[in-house]
């Protein structure tokens, strides 16, 4: 445990107690965020003047939650306040013009607010300070030198790299938000007239939306997503204790692994294949009826992602199986007609995971492109796009992913563009994923006191993953296939006693069967639910 907590360069009494037991009495203060005196100032006057106010949101699990989190934060505040989550397919990403001529103006909004998105919408803004609509955006993606003409601009990514807040979530920002206009509310004495809310409460969807996000899960994230879970664990909302249900999670026992693999990409499903609406429905079900159908909705939309998803990798295997030679660049820029927009921001993930390389997908209709790209560490994806920018009709994103509009005109000429702009930024060799082992572990030496330690590094993600372990002269006793790539099996060392451990490798190239030995493994320890008992598993992640 010493090795693990010094890898992550945590060697001192102070530091190794400020991540073992992050507490939100340690989250930096809120008026440390540019703006938000100036945002929580004009909110302020919309509630006490009665005005409309109309959240602008995104169609993925960030931008819902963050939508949920603040349309219920000024519900209680007793704003008069709707949302708008934006269709993927006929509205695409972003605060945009039409949404102050087609939205706001008819619902005689005197307030936008944006979550997740708004940074690069000089065009809505202005056209909303045309019909006298003030605009707050609160964003959390990278920023330009010319930033949009709005009252206040909520970003950490516009101060500097090193400000405590700069990792957030786009639902972290309008957590601050809420914080911020809390306490502004309380030195005006708001709060005599009506219940002050229990802040709180509101993490378990910051949790959602920043685990979902993939932003780093260090510094002010680590908290944030701590206390959610703790939130999520102890009293989940109706519609999320369904879709734990539905997902086959044990009550109390809800992980970061689970949010990004389990509900996430059900909560996802709904903008990608249909419209955000009906995950926000789950997240603001109240009755155990509407819960359940939200739940089940939300199961049937991921299901159709999941063939739609599949049928597209099935095409992109076979082409490049056709054609190996397109796997020898620095990247990988591929287009398919009719390749659906919702999702091939997966099956980017999926190809840059496989091939360690960054990827851009793109599908193609009517003669115009709509990309998703997803980066490997090392590399600025966003920076990349940057380089690209004069092929491209529009892109955003961060470093490690991005989303971007192309005409198919010039589809080749993005693919140069990038394998320029990855050759010229790739920091280093990357021929494969770092594999950076914590320390060489033994099947003997795992006991349930190590298990426990190790859980109090949680939550895992970005920036904190699972330590990763080393052992030697390994022999898979029995193993099948399960699913289509996935390897279980039952594992020994003979030359270091008996103990046989329960393991599982993912997403396999090749299949396998009976009796396998392994020079050496690389695997993590977690520990694995079923039936109301509890086990530990190895989830091998190299072998040779």
């Amino acid at each position: 445990m010493a090795a693990v907590l010094a890898n992550r360069h945590l060697t001192s009494n102070r530091a190794i107690n400020d991540f073992l037991q992050p507490r939100l009495a340690d989250l930096a203060a809120p008026d440390s965020l540019e703006g938000l005196e100036t945002a929580s100032d004009r909110i302020h006057r919309a509630l006490i003047n009665k005005e409309k106010i109309l959240i602008i949101g995104d169609y993925d699990v960030d931008g819902i939650t963050s939508t949920a989190l603040l349309a219920d934060f000024l519900t209680l505040a007793g704003g008069n306040v709707s949302y708008h989550l934006p269709h993927r397919l006929k509205e695409g990403y972003g605060f945009q013009p039409a949404h102050v001529t087609q939205v706001a103006v008819p619902r005689k909004a005197g307030l936008i607010i944006t979550v997740d998105c708004g940074i690069s919408s000089n065009e809505a803004v202005e056209t909303a300070r045309r019909f006298g609509i003030d605009t707050v955006i609160t964003d959390h993606h990278s920023c330009s030198d010319d930033l949009p003409a709005a009252l206040a601009v909520v970003n950490p990514k516009c101060g500097h790299d090193g400000h405590p807040l700069h990792p957030l979530a786009g639902v972290g920002v309008a957590f601050y938000l809420a914080i911020g206009l809390r306490k502004h509310l309380r030195e005006q004495n708001w709060w005599n007239r009506r219940p002050e809310p229990n802040l709180k409460e509101f993490c378990d969807l910051v949790a959602l939306g920043t685990v979902a996000d993939m932003v780093s899960l260090l510094g002010v994230n680590r908290i944030l997503v701590k206390s959610g879970l703790e939130q999520l664990n102890r009293s989940p909302r109706p519609g999320l204790a369904r879709l734990m249900d539905a997902c086959g999670i044990q009550q109390g026992k809800l992980s970061a692994e689970d949010i990004s693999f389990r509900l996430a990409p059900r909560i996802n499903a709904a903008g990608r294949v249909a419209h955000p609406g009906a995950a926000m429905a789950l997240l603001r079900a109240a009755g155990e009826g509407e819960a359940h159908h939200a739940a089940e909705t939300l199961c049937s939309l991921n299901a159709r992602r999941q063939t739609i998803e599949q049928q597209i990798l099935d095409e992109i295997d076979l082409r490049l199986e056709r054609h190996p030679f397109m796997l020898e660049g620095n990247c990988l820029v591929m287009a398919g007609d009719g390749w659906h927009p919702g999702v091939i921001g997966i099956v980017a993930a999926k190809l840059a995971n496989r091939y360690f390389k960054p990827v851009i997908i793109i599908g193609v209709e009517n003669g115009v492109g709509k990309g998703s790209a997803r980066s490997v560490p090392g590399l600025d994806i966003y920076k990349a796009l940057q380089r690209c920018a004069p092929v491209l009709d529009r892109f955003g994103g961060h470093s490690m992913a991005a989303g971007l509009t192309v005409s198919s005109s010039n589809i080749g000429r993005l693919q140069a563009a990038f394998e320029e702009a990855v050759e010229k930024l790739e920091a280093g060799e990357n021929s494969g994923p770092a594999v950076d082992i914590d320390c060489e572990l033994d099947f003997a030496e795992i006991t349930p006191r190590l298990i426990e330690e190790l859980e109090s590094l949680q939550p895992y993600g970005v920036g904190n993953p699972a330590p990763l372990f080393m052992a030697r002269k390994v022999v898979a006793k029995e193993c099948v296939t399960i699913g289509r790539r996935h390897l279980k099996m039952r594992l020994c060392q003979p030359a270091k006693g008996d103990r046989v451990i329960e393991a599982i490798q993912f997403n396999l190239q090749k299949q396998a069967h009976g009796q396998i030995a392994f020079e050496k493994i690389a695997y993590r320890l977690q520990k694995r639910y079923y039936n109301g008992k509890v086990s530990v598993q190895a989830v091998v992640e190299n072998s040779i």
